[in-house]
């Protein structure tokens, strides 16, 4: 008979134990982008509830933002990059195919953890909690740290009316150990690549030099089928949020945040009346200041809700992230403290 292979076993279950963000100190109004689209200010606010967002200067890379939002989680969870066994980084903007962004970070904070990757667009920040949840329970990372970070301004096409208002930069941390409750509700994530078409990226040349590139370089600009996106939006990540909900054995009422993909306020106000939210639920809609910052959005509108006192400790967020891909990822979790 083979000799038996040695499981390891983790906390019985997961939580978030701090998290921070890193937003560039860039402000670009929507009256910097109408002339070139033919747009106005009201129009843009319509359609998406974007007011301004944040660019990144253009020395400012993926990895800074990232690194800034990791100490800040780190110091809020009171523990140091030595403890962390294990990093996830989620991006779709990180100008190089390797060395990962990941892995420059445990590099910088002095973890010797697992390092990894991952490209989930906007429901990205979700997945990697999830993926943490699981890595914690298993006893393969005591203390996992999940990392949003974009810097999107570098493929935005200006010129392209349906998406140069959208795109923003950022980056937003986690991070995630053991509980003796159950802190991190299951996961309900998945994808439909038949529609990968309707969010892509095509090869044009660069709006700007890039120190990272060549002078003369081409790399991929963001585009969008907007309406396709949108009523999928409506129609199926409502639907997706609710299972979150009941998933985690609670009902709308026992929420106390909703923490959306920050996409368009038209589609959080569709969820929040699908969910049937109560008044008093706390919303996120960081999207007015910051724009769409893909994998960022969701830890950084959770860092704005407490920076403005209204994120309530020990209380019950849902999240739910969704994009390119397509891909989504939804699930409750309780507020650390």
């Amino acid at each position: 008979m083979s000799a038996t292979i040695t499981a390891t076993t983790g906390g019985p279950f997961a939580r978030i134990y701090g998290f921070g963000s890193y937003r560039p100190t860039r402000v670009v109004p929507n009256s910097e982008l109408v002339d070139r689209i033919d747009s106005s200010d009201e129009w843009i606010q319509e359609r998406s509830g974007i007011v301004e967002r944040r660019w990144a200067r253009d020395d400012e890379t993926v990895v800074d933002m990232a690194l800034a939002a990791a100490e800040r989680a780190l110091a809020d969870a009171n523990i140091t990059g030595e403890d962390i066994g294990a990093i996830i980084v989620s991006t779709v903007s990180h100008l190089l195919i390797t060395p990962s962004v990941s892995s420059i970070v445990a590099g910088r904070i002095g973890s010797r953890g697992a390092a990894l990757d991952i490209s989930a667009a906007c429901a990205g920040f979700s997945y990697g909690i999830n993926m943490a949840d699981a890595l914690v329970r298993a006893g393969s990372a005591k203390y996992v740290l999940v990392i949003g970070a974009e810097k999107l301004s570098d493929f935005t096409d200006l010129d392209d009316r349906g998406t140069a208002f959208l795109f923003a930069d950022g980056a937003g941390a986690a991070v995630v150990g053991p509980s003796d409750i159950p802190g991190i509700g299951p996961a309900v994530w998945g994808s439909d690549g038949t529609q990968a078409e309707v969010i892509t990226s095509t090869p044009r040349r660069p709006r700007r030099t890039d120190p990272v590139l060549e002078h003369g370089d081409t790399r991929p600009l963001l585009t969008m089928q907007g309406q396709t996106v949108f009523r999928w939006a409506v129609a199926e990540m409502a639907k997706a949020a609710a299972e979150a909900v009941a998933a985690a054995g609670i009902k709308p009422e026992d929420l106390d945040c909703f923490i959306p993909h920050q996409a368009n306020n038209r589609i959080t106000d569709a969820m929040i009346k699908y969910l049937g939210l109560p008044e008093n639920v706390t919303v996120a809609r960081d999207i007015t200041h910051m724009g769409n910052t893909s994998a960022a959005s969701i830890p950084l509108a959770m860092d704005a809700l407490r920076a403005e006192g209204r994120l309530p400790t020990g209380g019950l967020a849902l999240l739910i992230g969704f994009g390119a891909g397509l891909v989504w990822s939804a699930q409750v979790v309780r507020i650390p403290g």
